[in-house]
C-alpha cells in the first residue's frame, strides 16, 4: 500500500512520464511554450503538480524555464545531439548483439516495423516516427535491464526534440522504415552481430541527416536577424 507521503512524488512522476510521451509522440515540438491552464486541464491535475512535473522535466533537460516567460519544450543542443547518439550506439548495438534469440521484445520490434509501414502506406509520418521510438526501445528491452529501460526512455524524448528541428518527419523518417525491417530480418534469422552492425551504421547515418538539419536551422536563423 502506498504511503500518503509518497503519493504526491509519484503523482509527479506519472504527470512527468505523461509529459514525456507527449514528446515522443512528436504532440509536443522543439521551443514550443507550454500553457499551465491547458494542460493542467488536459491532464486533469493541479498548476502545483504540473509545476513540480515541470521542473523534474526542466533538470532533465526536456523543458526550459524562463522567468517571466514561462516554459517552452526545450532545444537541444548539437553537443546534446552527438552525445544521444553517442549513448545510442553504445547501447543499442549491444544490446542487439548480445540479445537472447527469442527475447519477448522481438515480438515488439516486428510490430513497431510492421506499424511503421502501415502509417507510411497511409502517408502518416508522424506515425512513422512514433513507431520508430518504440523499435529502439524495443531494442534496449533486448538488454533486460530496467535501469536501461528507464533512462532510454528519457533519452528517447530528447531525440525526438532532435527530430523535430527537421520539421520534415518524411524526410526524416522515410530511409529507415525499409532499414527496421532489415534489421529486424537479420535478428530473425539468428544473424543479431549482422543486425548490430546494420544498425550501427544506420545511427551514423540518421546522426549526419540530424546534425546537418540542425546547423541549417542555425544558419537560417541568423540569416533572419
Amino acid at each position: 500500500m502506498t504511503s500518503p507521503a509518497d503519493a504526491p512524488q509519484n503523482l509527479t512522476d506519472r504527470v512527468s512520464e505523461q509529459i514525456r510521451r507527449k514528446l515522443v509522440d512528436g504532440e509536443l515540438t522543439p521551443g514550443q511554450r507550454l500553457s499551465e491552464a491547458a494542460l493542467s486541464e488536459s491532464l486533469e491535475i493541479s498548476r502545483n503538480t504540473l509545476r513540480e512535473a515541470f521542473r523534474l522535466l526542466t533538470k532533465e533537460g526536456l523543458l526550459k524555464h524562463e522567468p517571466n516567460r514561462g516554459v517552452s519544450v526545450a532545444i537541444p543542443s548539437i553537443a546534446a545531439i552527438i552525445d544521444i547518439y553517442r549513448v545510442r550506439r553504445l547501447i543499442e548495438c549491444q544490446a542487439l548483439a548480445q540479445a537472447y534469440p527469442r527475447h519477448p521484445a522481438r515480438k515488439r520490434l516486428r510490430e513497431a516495423v510492421d506499424k511503421a509501414l502501415r502509417c507510411r502506406g497511409e502517408g502518416d509520418w508522424r506515425g512513422v516516427g512514433t513507431a520508430n521510438m518504440e523499435f529502439h526501445q524495443a531494442i534496449v528491452e533486448l538488454a533486460d535491464s530496467e535501469r536501461l529501460n528507464e533512462m532510454f526512455s528519457h533519452l528517447l524524448a530528447e531525440l525526438r526534440l532532435a527530430f523535430g528541428l527537421l520539421n520534415d518527419p518524411e524526410f526524416l523518417h522515410a530511409p529507415y522504415v525499409d532499414s527496421n525491417v532489415k534489421i529486424v530480418e537479420l535478428f530473425e534469422a539468428g544473424k543479431p552481430q549482422e543486425a548490430a552492425t546494420a544498425l550501427g551504421d544506420y545511427l551514423v547515418h540518421s546522426e549526419r541527416i540530424v546534425l546537418a538539419a540542425y546547423a541549417r536551422r542555425i544558419a537560417d536563423a541568423g540569416a533572419g536577424k
